[in-house]
């Protein structure tokens, strides 16, 4: 794994951007951030090469996308299960996001479902059915702000 490099304001800029648009183009990305194109292009490949940017997708209204129900799901694990809750995890269906976590619980995991029936079925039938996860406490999300994404 290579180290982590500085960015700079330019950078900083540019990650900012695409956060919002994923799609702009390397000239508009020049533009707004005033450099060339060229530097523009060899900047993002840089940030591609390092790591830094990870890959480019779209940003999801999971309520118009059918999936209006999401929930924050804290989970406490066997110890050293990780790896294999994980495993089972990324199989859920809507799941979208899995972070290891101190504190309380050991597990947060972000799941949109169509409804509170469906996402009901996801926690009682499919979480609670993983060997390695002792206890869930389910915390339902009435509005959500994607700070990352384009603005409503």
């Amino acid at each position: 794994m290579l180290p982590a490099r500085p960015l700079d304001a330019i950078d900083q800029d540019i990650l900012r951007i695409l956060r919002a648009d994923g799609r702009a183009s390397i000239r508009s990305v020049a533009e707004r951030v005033h450099v060339s194109r060229a530097n523009a292009y060899a900047r993002i490949n840089r940030l591609i090469d390092d790591g830094v940017i990870r890959g480019f997708s779209a940003s999801v209204n999971h309520e118009r996308a059918g999936q209006g129900a999401s929930a924050y799901i804290t989970l406490k694990i066997v110890q050293n299960s990780w790896r294999t809750v994980r495993e089972q995890l990324q199989e859920l269906p809507g799941a979208t996001h899995i972070a290891l976590v101190s504190g309380d619980f050991d597990v947060l995991l972000l799941v949109h479902a169509p409804d509170n029936r469906s996402l009901r079925e996801l926690v009682l039938t499919r979480l609670q059915a993983i060997p390695e996860v002792l206890s869930t406490r389910t915390l339902l999300v009435f509005e959500e702000t994607d700070l990352n994404g384009p603005p409503p």
